[in-house]
């Protein structure tokens, strides 16, 4: 039995995201001047967590807005980037570098709709959700054995600093589950991960997590909050739960919030 946070974070935002132009993989655009302050409210937000592991999608924009949240870290500052294809966003092929009106026109003579429809040499849903698992299950698998090198079970991580962030840091917001409570969060952690992607990836991954894992979410999320994608540096807790056995391993999911962005309203408050 091993138990672990996840907190998912999208990139800050590009001058294409602004722009509303799709990038995909083919289109590595930086951090925009507000996409660089996004990015360093999001580690203003986190600075008191501390995170064992640190995952980002190998593009320009995920990278920028790892190393600008670890940069206002407490604790993770000389953390190990680890950067992952898996976690790239969705393929959009001939859409890639064209406006997002341009894939609805497409998608609306093919007589389909967003996000379901899938452009000439893109990814499928099913195509993005499969990298997700994969990835997920790498997550699930590294947990499992790092728990298995340890010698007591108290060898875990005491303080995460993840309680203190949900429960006193921050008011929860509309996105967050109204019945947290210590046990959700206080319990002893054998890992603490930070992974930083894309939009229509994380949604998929989320999908995932909701459909095939069912994942236990807060009372208050509506399915367009679990629909929409996340704004940029949008903010997801889930606490995991796995377990090995005979047929595999068994994971139980509870999210916390989902898509969270107080830290961008302080943002505009204090600009």
């Amino acid at each position: 039995m091993a138990r672990f946070a996840l907190t998912v974070v999208r990139h800050g935002e590009t001058r294409y995201n602004r722009e509303k132009i799709l990038q995909g993989q083919g289109v590595d655009e930086p951090l925009s001047e507000t996409g660089f302050r996004q990015a360093s409210a999001a580690g203003e937000f986190l600075k008191n967590v501390k995170f064992t592991h640190v995952f980002s999608s190998d593009l320009m924009r995920t990278k920028q807005t790892t190393a600008m949240i670890l940069e206002k870290s407490k604790f993770c500052k000389e953390a190990t980037v680890k950067y992952d294809r898996r976690l790239r966003e969705r393929k959009y092929g001939i859409a890639e570098g064209k406006p997002l009106c341009e894939l609805k026109a497409l998608a609306k003579a093919a007589g389909e709709q967003c996000p379901n429809f899938t452009p000439p040499e893109g990814e499928t849903l099913d195509q993005v959700k499969l990298r997700a698992k994969d990835f997920f299950e790498f997550l699930c698998q590294l947990v499992l054995d790092e728990a298995g090198q340890k010698e007591k079970p108290s060898s875990g991580i005491m303080d995460s600093g993840l309680e203190a962030f949900l429960t006193g840091t921050f008011s929860l917001g509309s996105n967050c589950g109204s019945d947290l409570n210590s046990e959700s969060v206080s319990q002893v952690l054998d890992a603490n991960i930070l992974v930083v992607s894309h939009g229509a990836y994380m949604r998929n991954m989320f999908t995932y997590f909701v459909v095939d894992l069912l994942c236990n979410l807060p009372a208050n999320l509506t399915k367009s909050d679990l629909s929409s994608v996340s704004p940029n540096t949008g903010i997801s807790h889930f606490i995991i739960n796995i377990e090995q056995s005979a047929t595999g391993i068994k994971k139980t999911i509870k999210c916390i919030c989902i898509n969270l962005q107080d830290h961008l309203a302080r943002m505009t408050e204090s600009a």
